[in-house]
């Protein structure tokens, strides 16, 4: 540990969010570079650092700053060094001297103690004396802060939040209740809190723990597609978080509903049993407020069918398509409703369907908008249409202001509606509670809302069920398709994936042309496999790079899991060479080329599109959960990464942000929702049988268009087509939309 004692000589960069700075310190006669989060310090200031020295690529020795104890200026030459350095609004060189030359070394003193005495001095109000005291009082209250916070094992970067979310009210919040850091700063859990509590000496089975403890793990039920906990699994969760015996949660739960912090409802299943669940408030008003808005835009308009009918033919004639009864019904129930439902599997006609619908209304000359969840699906919707998709995020005009963490804000929203007599959303099973609650705020009704997907998929991987609510609520109109068309019947993909979702046992083997079975029984001659089918077999066959091949595994640990495959193909696939920069990040080696997905929603990153040149032609908000892209630069001195995603937008990175990316050579299957791919390659070997079941089979098989290549053992594929045993999902929109029926 390296100790130096030193005037601050020039601040060269500073974070103003997280207080991430790099200073030069002035040491007999030469020059340390420093790095750390030290928010409080500012030039001219007298200094004690401890670090570390580090050895950065392009500006050479840092040091990395441990701590930052500011040494009071004691003699007139540091006094009037510090007052004319900048640290002090409103105090410049010549006025510095002026005033140490008056007070001499009883300057400081005097600013913090007697500051009306400044204006005595020339060019000094008496407002200005009393804002150069504020100042200086507020920077010394800030030290002590931070100093204080990292007392108790509290890292600058994060005494630094502490401080500006509370100020010099710091002391007492955390003396009585650290658990409120959880609910107050982006970033702190119940983990970190939980820790600066044990710290600060509360008990382990204090109210506040608790209660803080129950917010946290609805919160983390949340993050597994639940919308509550029922009582039970919440106490039991909550034990294993808390580590000590809680028998009672009783008192607490009152207060929390008290707060209106959680909603406690009870229900009693057809056997009789008495259920109570336990709801984060925010989730159970938002299933309410999707119940009540659907129901005001399921309208029901008078038409008269039979010419209905005869415009569905003359569309069917020109477009030289005919469709079956089922979709000429979702064509005529789309004129006839405010609100419908479209379900189907791959090859029902879906597209079709959704094109005869939109000739239909362009015929009435309505506005009509079309959108998906990701960006690929809108992608895909674009080139299956002929007609201009967006996402919902981009349809919603997102704003990048967060309501919360989870959340985002819109502009179009009740008060500013999207402007649009007809709506069709794609791809319906990927979307949450959240989005479609601000999907539905935008929505007024007299606009038409059509949603369309498979219920079959995965579940969205935010939180809720909300398309199979929507259908099982049995409230609306739903129609589904079911016929395979002839053409689709000629591709195995489908004809298979109908056959998983069904529970079919099927002949599987290497002789079919798109769906193709290669059995191995050990892991590494899977993974043999997969690197020859990805960088050199399948790209000829199917006409795309190895980029576009895309390797769908259930899971996320173990040998065939997401992060060992990854660091295995991008070996093969962009391995290290000369002048291809590379940045490490914990457990991940991030290369210039490197297939890359963004991990979290992020409302806050901006994107742009390019140019000839490069030049920036669209700029944006919003990076979302599934994106992928290649990564097109890694810039050490600007400190930041480039991604270039599929949809051409540009988005650049600070290092301190990188993990919200991971390699993307492989996906989990449910990350895969919503894309398509020329060829998917799935490892199956054994793996949890939650994970190893038939929903997550039929999903990754229906990710691919031109070919499916499955690498493993039959006996992993039969047992996953006849496990039925999805994860279970609590949410209870359904229930919501009866009770407001």
């Amino acid at each position: 540990m390296e100790r130096f004692k030193g005037y601050i000589d020039k601040i060269v960069y500073r974070n103003e969010d997280n207080g991430y700075t790099v200073f030069e310190l002035e040491v007999d006669g030469s020059t340390v570079v420093c790095v750390g989060t030290v928010p409080y310090v500012a030039e001219g200031e007298y200094v004690e650092v401890t670090g570390e020295y580090t050895e950065h690529s392009v500006y050479g020795q840092q040091l990395k700053v441990d701590t930052c104890e500011d040494i009071p200026p004691e003699d007139e030459k540091s006094v009037e060094r510090y007052l004319g350095s900048g640290a002090i609004k409103g105090i410049g060189v010549a006025l510095a001297a002026r005033i140490v030359r008056r007070f001499k070394a009883d300057t400081l003193r005097i600013i913090e103690q007697e500051p009306e005495r400044l204006a005595e001095i020339k060019g000094i109000s008496m407002r200005m004396a009393m804002e150069i005291s504020d100042n200086v009082t507020a920077k010394r209250d800030m030290r002590n802060a931070m100093i204080f916070l990292q007392g108790y094992g509290i890292s600058m970067n994060l005494a630094a939040k502490i401080y500006n979310q509370y100020g010099p009210s710091v002391y007492t919040i955390l003396k009585e209740n650290p658990y409120r850091l959880a609910d107050d700063i982006s970033g702190v859990g119940f983990k970190i809190a939980d820790d600066i509590a044990v710290k600060m000496g509360i008990q382990a089975d204090s109210d506040f723990r608790i209660k803080s403890g129950i917010m946290y793990t609805l919160l983390q039920a949340t993050g597994n597609g639940h919308i509550y906990l029922p009582y039970d699994e919440l106490l039991e969760q909550l034990v294993l978080l808390l580590d000590t015996q809680v028998r009672d949660i009783e008192p607490q739960l009152t207060e929390l509903a008290m707060e209106k912090k959680v909603v406690i409802k009870e229900d009693v299943t057809q056997n009789g049993v008495t259920i109570r669940m336990v709801y984060g408030a925010s989730y159970y008003y938002m299933e309410m407020s999707v119940a009540y808005a659907l129901k005001a835009l399921d309208a029901q308009e008078s038409i008269d069918e039979k010419k209905v009918l005869d415009r569905i033919r003359r569309i069917e004639l020109a477009e030289k398509i005919e469709l079956d009864d089922k979709q000429r019904d979702a064509v005529l129930q789309a004129v006839r409703s405010g609100f419908l439902v479209i379900t189907g599997g791959p090859g029902t006609g879906k597209t079709t369907t959704i094109n005869t619908i939109i000739r239909y209304f362009e015929g009435e000359d309505m506005d009509i908008r079309l959108a998906a969840p990701t960006g690929r699906a809108a992608k895909r919707m674009t080139e299956a249409t002929g007609c201009e998709a967006q996402t919902i995020h981009r349809m919603l005009e997102l704003t990048g202001a967060p309501e919360d963490d989870r959340m985002a804000g819109f502009a179009r929203n009740e008060e500013n509606p999207i402007e649009a007599d007809v709506i069709i959303i794609d791809e319906m099973s990927m979307v949450d509670i959240f989005l479609m609650n601000s999907l539905l705020k935008a929505v007024t009704p007299g606009t038409r809302l059509i949603l369309v997907g498979d219920v079959n998929q995965l579940p969205s991987v935010g939180p809720g069920n909300v398309l199979r609510d929507i259908i099982a609520s049995d409230r609306f109109k739903v129609v589904k398709l079911t016929k395979i068309f002839r053409q689709a019947t000629e591709s195995d993909i489908i004809v298979n994936a109908h056959r998983i979702n069904a529970g079919e046992k099927f002949a599987i083997g290497p002789s079919s042309k798109d769906f193709i079975f290669l059995r191995r029984d050990e892991p590494n001659n899977v993974i043999g496999a997969m690197i020859t089918l990805v960088s050199q077999k399948l790209p000829k066959y199917v006409n795309a790079r190895p980029f576009d091949i895309q390797v769908l595994t259930p899971t996320r640990k173990g040998v065939l899991g997401v992060e060992k495959l990854n660091s295995v193909l991008q070996e093969y696939l962009n391995p290290k060479a000369a002048g291809k920069q590379e940045k490490e990040f914990p457990n991940t080696i991030f290369r210039e080329g490197d297939k890359v997905m963004q991990i979290k929603n992020n409302y806050q990153l901006e994107w742009e599109t390019r140019g000839k040149y490069g030049i920036p032609v669209d700029r944006g908000m919003g990076v979302f959960n599934g994106d992928m892209g290649i990564i097109d630069n890694i810039n050490f001195y600007s400190e930041q990464l480039t991604v270039k995603f599929d949809d051409d937008k540009y988005v650049e990175y600070p290092f301190k942000q990188l993990d919200e990316l991971e390699l993307a050579y492989a996906v989990t299957v449910h990350k895969s929702q919503g894309s398509e791919y020329p060829a998917v390659v799935i490892p199956l070997l054994n793996g949890p049988k939650m994970l190893m079941n038939r929903n997550i089979l039929y999903t990754a098989v229906t990710r691919a268009k031109k070919c499916v290549c499955i690498v493993g053992t039959e006996d992993v594929f039969y047992g996953m087509v006849e496990n039925e045993n999805e994860q279970k999902r609590y949410s209870t929109l359904a229930k919501r939309i009866q009770e407001c029926n």
